[in-house]
């Protein structure tokens, strides 16, 4: 996997670069395809800045994170990511009913009249 980072208002160090992949090697135990991940690290005058953009077979995966420090900023950025994929993962699994609501009242109306015969 090719990671792309990229940097604004400062310079990325071999340790930074080493960081991100370490993070993002995280996202692996989903076992889901990453596509060209851009992470783009900025520097703001109180706070770095984390923004990461993501593909994936199931959609795109966007994030970005604010912290004083730089690595909790990658930190933060990596949780949300992993949160999503974890959402797009697991969306099928999601639904709250098997059946609609009206089949349900129809097989509870004929239990009901099952009853009374």
């Amino acid at each position: 996997m090719t990671i792309s980072i990229t940097s604004k208002q400062m310079e990325i160090t071999t340790a930074i670069r080493q960081h991100v992949e370490d993070r993002l090697s995280k996202l692996e135990k989903w076992q889901t395809h990453l596509i060209n991940p851009h992470i783009i690290l900025s520097k703001e005058p109180k706070l770095y800045v984390a923004d990461a953009t993501i593909n994936t077979p199931n959609g795109q995966l966007i994030a970005s994170a604010k912290h004083e420090d730089m690595y909790a900023a990658i930190n933060e950025l990596i949780a949300k990511l992993e949160r999503q994929l974890n959402k797009v993962q697991h969306k099928g699994e999601a639904r709250r009913a098997s059946t609609s609501v009206k089949e349900a009242n129809l097989e509870e109306a004929d239990l009901a009249e099952e009853d009374v015969e």
